[in-house]
């Protein structure tokens, strides 16, 4: 699917890195010819009107655990990068290729390769191979790697290739099979729990780990204010990592564990009102680089359970920005750093040619109505599971048109 001939997207405010620019945006060939002042179309060229809303970069969403087009479509999502948690894993060139090809041409799907065989954390997988194959960085997956001399190598492979480590953050000898984090409402619901330091130990390793091998880390969730605080450390004396967030786990605390509900059951799960409190300050700070929706459609058979038994997760692609577009009315950050977390940020840690409204990158673009309401309702969503933490809350922020290297896309 190519683009046939070019288009103008006029009457328009434009999400730039450097703010919202009033004006007009020229797509050509797939590509971002031209943005700026409002353009007199050529003989030929089709015009949008976008009626004065946000045009903004298609978001780039940085670790989903399956492709679900329709719902990310929804949210405004032209790509992502797909999580090697599948059946089989991601741990073999052949399966990382044909992911990479999956999704297109209207979404684009980015492998991220096992770190290991079967994401077992033992063996390192053929990494080079994969990369060759498509994959657009390495990934531990769920699980974190224990053995830190494994994990060591697995960095140094990492960047002789040039690849992201995108890593999970919790000393699994602590988590163990707890559902919970360790505090009063825990102890009060009687769940088996693990302290927030779970994050932190593996946090501080990881840190280490990467400052003596010079890879690039992604900390795929960081979720508690001592997290926070070894991440801007280690920002601040060069160490080169980025980490993400979900807005599960800036918007909801463990209180939304009281009822049971098994769609607050996360991974890692919610923490205290303190640390939620932190993910914010992080946000509006620069410390947190990516908001990611942590996508994990759950069905009936794993979410209808007794709350310690049922799987974590949750499916976030279609409410990820419209929980973002909270914490610019909460006054944390302001609307061009929206974009920068969900899709400049994300698709530079990949490589990705995309992710911002500058001449010469991809036309995956995202026309968005940011006041325009509307409700989560779980019985209405696009996803093949209904699993949100946010059903019947209130939302603000719709995407109206998505394009795709300068097709438009049917929502």
């Amino acid at each position: 699917m190519k683009q046939a001939a070019p288009l103008i997207i006029t009457n328009a405010r434009l999400v730039t890195p450097r703010g919202l620019v009033a004006g007009a945006i020229r797509l050509d060939s797939g590509v971002i010819a031209q943005l700026g002042s409002e353009a007199v179309p050529d003989e030929g060229e089709k015009v949008l009107d976008a009626g004065g809303k946000l045009v903004s970069p298609g978001l780039v969403d940085l670790g989903v655990f399956a492709v679900d087009k329709p719902a990310f479509h929804f949210g405004g999502i032209t790509r992502a990068a797909l999580m090697p948690d599948q059946s089989p894993p991601l741990d073999y060139p052949s399966r990382v290729n044909y992911i990479a090809k999956s999704g297109k041409p209207d979404l684009w799907v980015h492998p991220l390769a096992a770190a290991t065989r079967g994401l077992e954390g033992v063996e390192l997988a053929e990494i080079a191979l994969m990369k060759e194959a498509g994959a657009r960085g390495v990934a531990t997956g769920r699980r974190w790697i224990a053995d830190s001399g494994v994990m060591l190598r697995l960095m140094q492979y990492a960047a002789m290739l040039d690849l992201v480590v995108v890593t999970h953050a919790e000393d699994a000898g602590l988590v163990g099979e707890a559902a919970a984090t360790a505090g009063e409402i825990a102890t009060r619901m009687g769940l088996p729990s693990a302290p927030a330091e779970a994050e932190t130990l593996a946090l501080a390793r990881d840190i280490a780990l990467a400052e003596m091998s010079g890879a690039r880390v992604h900390f795929r969730q960081v979720t508690t204010a001592a997290g926070f605080d070894l991440v801007r450390s280690a920002k601040a004396r060069g160490v080169n990592i980025t980490c993400g967030i979900t807005p599960a786990h800036f918007m909801l605390s463990d209180l939304a564990t009281v009822d049971f509900r098994t769609f607050a059951r996360l991974s890692p799960p919610l923490r205290s009102e303190t640390d939620r409190q932190a993910a914010c300050a992080a946000i509006g700070e620069g410390v947190v680089d990516v908001i990611s929706s942590g996508h994990d459609p759950r069905g009936p058979e794993d979410k209808r359970l007794p709350f310690a038994d049922a799987e974590p997760g949750m499916a976030g692609a279609e409410t990820v920005l419209a929980m973002t577009l909270n914490l610019v009315r909460d006054g944390v950050i302001g609307m061009d750093r929206v974009f920068e977390l969900l899709s400049t940020n994300p698709a530079r840690i990949l490589g990705v040619p995309a992710g911002a409204l500058e001449p010469g990158l991809e036309a995956d673009i995202a026309v968005v109505d940011p006041d325009a309401p509307w409700i989560v309702d779980r019985s209405k969503m696009e996803a093949t599971a209904d699993n949100t933490p946010f059903d019947r809350q209130g939302a603000q922020g719709r995407v109206r048109a998505l394009i795709k290297g300068g097709v438009a896309i049917d929502l």
